[in-house]
């Protein structure tokens, strides 16, 4: 009798989509071939991958409810990306400024 494990499978191919698949594989099944089982293939399209959100090789084995996350490199810095929205918002109406009582005080 072959043992096979359940693991799913999470990948953001395009901006704004994330398709998943619940897979049974063999047991001492790797990332890659998880991979293989749902058609991505993750160097080619310059994924990175993952399991639980920890970065893992393409040989790294999988246990029993394993879940494979495969992301797209960034685009834009994060921390570039939150000082442009802030600096196109206003610093007068955002974040603790923008619902400000009248005569309250400075930051309150």
């Amino acid at each position: 009798m072959i043992r096979t494990l359940h693991v799913t499978v999470s990948a953001s191919l395009r901006p704004s989509e994330v398709r998943e698949w619940q897979l049974q594989l063999p047991e001492g099944a790797s990332v890659a071939d998880a991979l293989r089982a749902c058609g991505i293939d993750a160097q080619g399209a310059g994924l990175s991958c993952g399991i639980w959100g920890r970065e893992a090789a393409a040989q790294d084995r999988l246990l029993e409810g394993d879940r494979v996350e495969c992301c797209r490199p960034l685009t834009v810095d994060p921390k570039l990306a939150r000082r442009q929205r802030f600096a196109n918002q206003g610093a007068r109406t955002a974040g603790l400024f923008a619902k400000r009582r009248s005569g309250s005080k400075q930051g309150y």
